[in-house]
């Protein structure tokens, strides 16, 4: 992939997200972003105005995905790259401790919060034919930790869904589960405390993965990656 793109990201205003909305923007690419947090929906608008724009929307709202959504492909087209990185973890405890209400929250967003926004963008991809469409995933989706079992099937999920769903696209386009890797974020500390600032901050990981995630392309349907670290 080369050149100016559209990119759609969930998930835009903190950790992951916020990193790799500042570097796609500084290297020029245009960023319709996502989140939650009204707050800070309107700190992205107020640093990055148009042709980039940012909504709140809670993946977890069929209607407003949709809506925002029709939004996005009205004023700038199907996206180019379309990166599903919103997602919670659970706070650790073993699996018959965890309430069902938080496990279903878990599900809601990290696996169905995923569908929504695909079946919202990627008909205006798939008849385009083109686009590739990154579902980021973790290393607990592809192993295994004690304390973390609802986030571990969630992203267990999201690799299958990814490659079911790289499977029907048409020639031209991508699927791929992502990997991003242990990045120094807020919900690496839910789980590692203190040990989290070992690793990678945000920015420094943004580096590196965001220039790696505009190399995608059709070649890399189907294959589960990893971020470089």
């Amino acid at each position: 992939m080369t050149g100016r793109r559209h990119i759609v990201l969930t998930g835009a205003t903190r950790g992951l997200g916020r990193a790799m909305t500042d570097a796609l923007i500084a290297r020029g690419q245009v960023v319709h972003g996502c989140a939650r947090d009204r707050v800070h929906i309107a700190e992205l608008t107020r640093l990055y105005p148009a042709p980039h724009s940012f909504h709140v929307v809670d993946v977890t709202d069929e209607a407003g995905v949709t809506a925002w959504a029709k939004a996005v492909i009205a004023g700038a087209g199907p996206p180019d790259l379309l990166l599903n990185n919103a997602a919670v973890i659970n706070a650790g405890a073993p699996l018959w401790e965890v309430p069902g209400e938080e496990f279903d929250r878990l599900v809601d967003i990290n696996i169905k919060g995923v569908a929504r926004v695909i079946r919202a963008f990627v008909p205006a991809m798939v008849k385009r034919g083109s686009g590739v469409i990154v579902n980021f995933s973790s290393g607990w989706g592809r192993s295994t930790s004690p304390e973390v079992a609802p986030y571990c099937a969630t992203k267990y999920a999201i690799e299958g869904l990814t490659l079911a769903l790289a499977q029907e696209l048409p020639h031209g386009m991508a699927a791929v589960p992502l990997n991003p890797g242990i990045i120094d974020t807020d919900m690496l500390r839910a789980s590692f405390g203190g040990a989290a600032a070992s690793y990678a901050s945000p920015k420094t990981w943004a580096e590196k993965a965001v220039p790696f995630l505009l190399d995608l392309g059709p070649r890399h349907n189907g294959e589960s990656l990893t971020a470089p670290g």
